[in-house]
């Protein structure tokens, strides 16, 4: 069961990151329908499927879509 809640969270995320681009955890978090350590495991299962990537841009660490 919760490998699906996971799954459909990493959807969310992708929707989310493809419609705002850039974003940081907080607000990745606040904008999905999932708990935070859902949304930490679903952002695991697209970064492990290269689907996203991890940077920083000065102090702010942000998550963005690859490609």
């Amino acid at each position: 069961m919760i490998k699906t809640e996971i799954g459909f969270a990493a959807g969310d995320i992708y929707n989310v990151l493809r419609e705002k681009g850039p974003l940081s955890l907080k607000e990745v978090v606040g904008l999905i329908k999932a708990e935070q350590t859902i949304a930490v495991m679903a952002l695991g299962w697209l970064a492990r499927e290269d689907k996203i990537e991890f940077y920083q841009e000065g102090k702010k660490k942000l998550i963005r879509l690859k490609g």
